[in-house]
């Protein structure tokens, strides 16, 4: 495995249950800094290879590594130190509707006892970036489906992951907003390096945006736009997109740096 691997399968099997396998002796690595989508018919096992990557599941063969360190085995408290470097982000938006929009989004911060006032900077300027700034007292239930994804984003984003995985995060959303999520992820990317799998039926989506493509099908994965598994020498290439908010992302890259500096 190459230094810069951050995702390792390795002759992986899914199942759940007694049932016949989802997913049956999948293999590939994924470079630091890739973005791919994740594509495949509903049911194929989209959502089982991000919780396998996520460890919501555990798989029933094969090995699989996270950052270098072989998971299979791992205890619960190994599992919630390697997630603090991950994040995940479901259609569903997954938001706590008891609580306001500025809590949801720090909730991962106060979960790791980051600092009170850090917190209160990190999340200001988080909310700033995905234009919900004037919504953070507000309970998300008030929110549109595109401002409640927004939140649920910058929930993600507020611990600076070094793996972002999404599924079908843009399901339930415009093209519009669809596309204004996907430029977030983009600046994710490029600006912190972030390594995204995103999964996706919106094919126009990935027809507007050049990533790779992994793809689900009778169980197993295949790659398309000239990568293959376990050897991907073009998956931490990121496709050039020029955005209206990538001077802002530089910009909270910095003060993100600055504040956990303080």
């Amino acid at each position: 495995m190459e230094d810069n691997t951050v995702i390792s399968f390795a002759n992986v099997g899914a199942r759940y249950d007694d049932n016949e396998d989802v997913l049956t002796d999948v293999s590939f690595n994924i470079g630091a800094g890739s973005f791919y989508f994740l594509s495949g018919a509903s049911g194929a096992g989209k959502t089982t290879l991000l919780r396998l990557m996520y460890h919501l599941h555990r798989p029933c063969r094969g090995i699989i590594k996270i950052f270098g360190q072989q998971t299979n085995d791992m205890s619960h408290d190994e599992i919630t130190a390697l997630r603090h470097k991950m994040a995940i982000v479901f259609q569903e938006y997954s938001l706590l509707s008891h609580i306001s929009v500025f809590d949801n989004v720090a909730l991962p911060l106060r979960v790791r006892g980051v600092d009170e006032t850090k917190v209160k900077k990190l999340v200001t300027k988080t909310l700033e970036w995905v234009g919900l700034a004037k919504f953070a007292d507000v309970n998300p239930k008030t929110l549109s489906g595109g401002q409640q994804q927004r939140v649920s984003v910058a929930r993600a984003i507020i611990v600076q992951p070094s793996i972002m995985l999404a599924d079908e995060p843009t399901g339930n959303l415009d093209d519009e907003n669809a596309s204004r999520l996907m430029e977030l992820f983009i600046q994710m990317n490029k600006m912190f390096g972030t390594t995204i799998i995103l999964a996706t039926h919106n094919s126009k989506l990935m027809e507007n945006y050049k990533f790779p493509l992994m793809h689900v099908e009778n169980h197993h994965i295949t790659f398309a736009r000239g990568v293959r598994g376990g050897a991907e020498k073009d998956a931490g290439k990121k496709t050039s997109i020029k955005t209206d908010s990538a001077g802002y992302f530089a910009e909270l890259t910095k003060q993100f740096k600055d504040i956990g500096n303080e």
